[in-house]
């Protein structure tokens, strides 16, 4: 029996086990969302295009599993394009299905027609403009294989509306050939042998571990390895959670922002493994000066990677969890113990340190965060100085449990991301921390999260003002501040009563102390208004130019 395009694009759906979509409809995708209506698929209508693609990053990040967004032609497609190119920046596997004008009217500059495909070259791992009706199994099929294997990331599939409308005979393939592309999982059995022997024969190793650790599930094969060779831990931004925060052996963050006890590890180190990590410039700072007495083993399952940004003495191309799994059996226990030792003394001479003095600080209401959230709740924060506080401040024990945007730093991904991340995760408390920036760029998906009764704890860290930017202005441009002040700023917490949330305001370390166990524990929404010191920089902070280890704080 034929059926529609449409139609057989929710059974592949369907094949592929995908529980929820997130998406906003519009006349280009009317079809689809008429297939959707007899399906057991859940779908989520956001507020806000754009909220769609966080939504679905987040649920991601959180479950491991593909996540899928959905939207019309034209502005409802653009406004997907920051949450696509946010998972392409951070290796998210994501399938955006968008909708497109009759392709007897592509290229007429019709009503609602953009160039979707076009535009999201170059932030998609792949896309595909549907063309003929009886090819959509296979595209779907194509899609979420490159989606999910070897370097995840974003595939978008466009579907002209008289396509979606055609009827073909369903049959959705068990498996299809990719030409070309064949990911390399299992490292080089030789240089396997090379880095054990590099790592054994080194006094001061430190492994560098990113977001690929999180995506290969290699947790536990990391955590072997640090305490096999008494290695120290840093971590990108991505890789927060991969390693328990509560180790002795856990430095923190690396690079711009990182724990300047980290930083001059990796700087006197003379072994820096770094695994499912890509060098960014936010580590590196300056490349001369990073890691200079260190041989650099990368391990990364993408090979465009290697030695992109920085000399490296040993590649190894495969995927994280195999290649650590392969070198593991090739090590013996080794105590460093003169290496250990300098490690945790740099841990109290460089010792994160802030005035609590004045007005409510952000750091202290992080560290009681921290202290008052259950082990396995998910934190998601936005983009900004609260994001770096976050960062140096909370712990976290397990993978999935730290969202962030990284590589593209987008503001506005905190809230939908949250709602992603509670539907992916029902029995976990997800804790948003946002700025009032941030907050005010998608703070219409409290509409989202009110409608399906997802109970976030939001934590508005609230100094008026655009915080980072305000910093960066005080070091590079001489204090001369312009454009970063809230001249009229919401009440959030009535903002949060008005979307059936708690809602309160806290301007001191006993008001904060005194609602954190309430609001944690409640069944409820919570939106937390706290007023914090508008002064306040992120510190550490390194420079323009200068090298990770001369960090001032």
């Amino acid at each position: 029996m034929d059926i529609t395009v449409a139609e057989a694009l929710v059974r592949c759906l369907e094949q592929e086990k995908v529980e929820i979509v997130f998406g906003y409809p519009g006349g280009a995708i009317l079809p689809v969302y008429d297939a959707l209506n007899h399906t057991s698929i859940r779908h989520i209508l956001v507020r806000h295009e754009q909220g769609a693609a966080h939504a679905a990053d987040g649920y991601a990040r959180v479950t491991g599993k593909v996540g899928v967004c959905m939207a019309t032609s034209g502005p409802g497609a653009t406004n997907l394009v920051t949450g696509i190119a946010n998972a392409y920046m951070d290796s998210i596997p994501m399938i955006i299905i968008t909708g497109q004008v009759a392709t007897s009217q592509v290229g007429t500059d019709a009503f609602q027609e953009v160039d979707i495909t076009g535009i999201t070259l170059p932030i998609t791992k792949h896309n595909f403009l549907v063309k003929d009706p009886a090819k959509l199994p296979v595209i779907v099929k194509k899609a979420f294989l490159i989606a999910a294997t070897g370097r995840p990331g974003p595939v978008l599939i466009d579907l002209p509306k008289d396509i979606a409308q055609a009827r073909i005979k369903f049959k959705y393939p068990k498996t299809v050939e990719l030409t070309g592309y064949k990911p390399t999982y299992r490292g080089h059995p030789s240089m396997v042998q090379q880095a054990a022997g590099l790592i054994m024969s080194s006094e001061r190793p430190v492994i560098y571990a990113g977001g690929g650790v999180r995506i290969s599930n290699a947790a536990p094969e990391l955590l072997q390895l640090a305490e096999t060779i008494s290695a120290p831990v840093t971590h990108t931004l991505m890789g927060l959670g991969c390693f328990p925060g509560n180790h002795p052996l856990f430095l923190g963050m690396l690079g711009l922002h990182g724990t300047r006890y980290a930083n001059q590890a990796v700087t006197e180190c003379d072994c820096l493994i770094a695994v499912g990590a890509r060098f960014d410039d936010r580590v590196v700072t300056k490349v001369s000066g990073f890691a200079p007495s260190a041989k650099i083993i990368h391990i990364d399952i993408d090979p465009a990677e290697i030695g992109k940004n920085v000399r490296i003495n040993l590649p190894i191309v495969g995927d994280v969890k195999n290649v650590l799994g392969a070198i593991l059996p090739l090590l013996k226990k080794k105590e460093n113990g003169a290496w250990v030792a300098r490690v945790q003394q740099l841990k109290k001479d460089y010792a994160l340190r802030y005035d609590r003095g004045g007005m409510l600080k952000p750091q202290y209401v992080l560290e009681k965060l921290n202290e008052f959230k259950d082990d396995d709740a998910i934190v998601v924060t936005d983009v900004g100085q609260h994001q770096m506080w976050a960062a140096l401040y909370m712990r976290f024990k397990e993978p999935r449990s730290f969202l962030s945007s990284g590589g593209l730093g987008a503001m506005g991904f905190c809230l939908p991301a949250a709602v992603g991340a509670k539907l992916g995760a029902p029995h976990r408390t997800v804790i948003v921390v946002i700025g009032d920036g941030g907050i005010q760029m998608t703070m219409q998906e409290l509409g989202t999260a009110a409608e399906q009764k997802l109970p976030l704890k939001i934590f508005v860290l609230n100094n008026q003002r655009l915080g980072m930017v305000r910093q960066l202005q005080e070091f590079y441009c001489e204090k001369r501040y312009f454009g970063v002040d809230f001249q009229f700023n919401l009440d959030f917490t009535a903002l949060g009563r008005l979307y059936g949330m708690e809602g309160y305001t806290v301007e001191t370390e006993e008001q904060l102390l005194e609602i954190l166990p309430r609001v944690l524990t409640s069944p409820e929404g919570v939106i937390v208004n706290c007023i914090v010191d508008p002064e306040e920089n992120v510190y550490p902070m390194v420079l323009n130019g200068s090298p990770i280890n001369e960090a001032i704080d």
